[in-house]
């Protein structure tokens, strides 16, 4: 198998479109195949390592990120997907009450899940200011933690709900 020149390999670079993205309120151009899932985007090219690679098949939500204010999989979304919307990574995440919370809860444990947690905790607490325990089972559900954190993770979540309340 014949391994590409150096310049052969610019040529394929040269080849791939510009695609434009607003990250974390910042506007990016970036050369890259428009199939290329953010997470390897965000992570390799930007070098925002926050969003954490877990599973690249949407079901542990380790790389879960906000599109439009929405919590999506970043292996699963193309950059394609995300062009002219608004993308928010945990780099970006503004909610200072929230991460507060799960400091004062002592959530994170090795800390490896805890971007995507946080993430789909801001997601719901901008849509419920004051979530239910149902709401928070439903929106944390797709979140895998393998420390076993979900106690801690309802009770900063329900301790944001009474500081909102």
């Amino acid at each position: 198998m014949a391994i590409p020149s150096s310049e052969a390999a610019q040529d394929q670079s040269l080849a791939m479109p510009s695609l434009n993205l607003t990250i974390n309120g910042r506007s990016f151009t970036l050369n890259a195949d428009p199939n290329m899932p953010i997470l390897w985007a965000l992570r390799d090219i930007l070098g925002l390592t926050g969003t954490k690679y877990g599973c690249g098949a949407g079901l542990c939500g380790a790389c879960t990120v906000h599109v439009d204010g929405q919590p999506v999989r970043a292996c699963l979304t193309s950059l394609s997907q995300v062009q002219g919307k608004q993308l928010t990574t945990i780099e970006g995440l503004s909610n200072q009450k929230l991460k507060n919370a799960w400091a004062e809860h002592n959530v994170p444990q090795c800390g490896y899940c805890q971007a995507g947690q946080l993430m789909s905790a801001a997601a719901l607490v901008t849509q419920h200011p004051k979530p239910s325990a149902e709401q928070i089972d439903a929106a944390m559900s797709g979140n895998l933690c393998r420390c076993g954190t979900y106690p801690r993770i309802k009770a900063a979540l329900q301790s944001y709900a009474k500081q909102e309340g």
